[in-house]
């Protein structure tokens, strides 16, 4: 596969992951999703919580919790590599050296017995590299925006701002440049400036570095600020794929249309409604059969009871998939000619 004339840094292909005792006793979390990610680009990965984003994510660095979670089906290729089929020691030559991720929560995510300059030197213990430690923290640490990058090196993750702490997981992400970087909701939990600050941060350090970004978000401004593509995710499902430009000049699916009308929009009235999607995403194993979406979707007809598979717009875009019969020319005919 290739992304114009880029190789594909990430391809993953039909990945589904379960959770359960056995392959056979698993609940599907997610169902054959496909993306792929080529060098420099930054590819937003969005759907509300609980569609199976950050499970895919922590699937692609084999993170899924042992022994429960277990990928059911599909293949992740870096850089041609078989990340599933990799042996302990390749895996951990791969986290940190090859693929970074930024999680959630950064105060869950760094330890609260080490100080911050003892888990980002850790970095450098456990992987082969050709660069002086001394040097990278500090370069990194002020690129992040820390004037007084020894006062935090030497303070402990309850010390630190939720703004501080996520400035410091970017520059660990970043020690090793890294050919990726996973970004799992980067932002959360922080407030409207600081969100700015460590988008603009991280994209800009990212471009420098030649990293790609997996971005990860339910929040579509963000996308649409910094995304290249995006793929939209609901219920373990990718339903729609496209250049950002054409998702936000013409979403295609319901869904995707019924998140971009629940966007706040300064040019309406006071008095005007947001326009909510009805009911809630199902839990895993209360997924309908054929499309997921049909029982929240008001354009739902009878061809919806099957299942729809991802194919290019109608007419013109290649790069804009779409699981939809509604776009699907032939269902259409055939639910008319009955």
């Amino acid at each position: 596969m290739m992304t114009g004339l880029r190789s594909n840094i990430l391809t993953v292909t039909d990945l589904s992951i379960g959770f359960g005792p056995s392959d056979q006793e698993a609940i599907a979390i997610t169902d054959r999703v496909n993306f792929a990610l080529s060098e420099g680009e930054v590819l937003g990965l969005v759907g509300e919580s609980g569609c199976g984003k950050s499970v895919t994510a922590l699937a692609v660095l084999r993170l899924l919790p042992h022994p429960e979670g277990r990928v059911l089906n599909g293949q992740v290729l870096f850089r041609g590599q078989d990340v599933l089929s990799m042996s302990p020691n390749a895996l951990r030559e791969l986290r940190g050296n090859g693929i970074s991720m930024i999680f959630q929560e950064p105060s869950s995510a760094l330890n609260p017995l080490l100080s911050v300059r003892r888990q980002l030197y850790e970095v450098f213990e456990f992987h082969e590299h050709n660069m002086d430690p001394d040097v990278r923290v500090n370069e990194l640490m002020g690129r992040v925006g820390f004037p007084d990058p020894e006062r935090v090196l030497d303070a402990y993750p309850h010390q630190l701002s939720g703004g501080m702490l996520q400035r410091v997981m970017i520059a660990m992400a970043l020690l090793l440049k890294p050919d990726l970087i996973i970004a799992d909701e980067p932002t959360t939990a922080l407030d409207v400036t600081v969100q700015a600050q460590i988008m603009e941060l991280l994209v800009q350090l990212t471009r420098e570095e030649g990293a790609a970004v997996l971005l990860i978000t339910h929040n579509l401004g963000l996308i649409a600020q910094y995304a290249t593509r995006l793929a939209v995710m609901y219920a373990g499902r990718i339903v729609e794929s496209a250049m950002v430009e054409a998702f936000l000049k013409e979403p295609l699916h319901p869904y995707a249309k019924g998140l971009m009308a629940a966007l706040p929009d300064l040019s309406r009235s006071m008095r005007e409604r947001l326009l909510p999607i009805d009911g809630q995403v199902p839990r895993p194993q209360d997924y309908p059969s054929g499309c997921r979406f049909r029982p929240r979707c008001k354009q739902a007809f009878a061809p919806c009871e099957n299942e729809p598979t991802l194919k290019p717009k109608a007419g013109g875009d290649l790069e804009h998939r779409v699981a939809c019969f509604l776009h699907d020319p032939g269902a259409s005919a055939s639910e008319e000619a009955s």
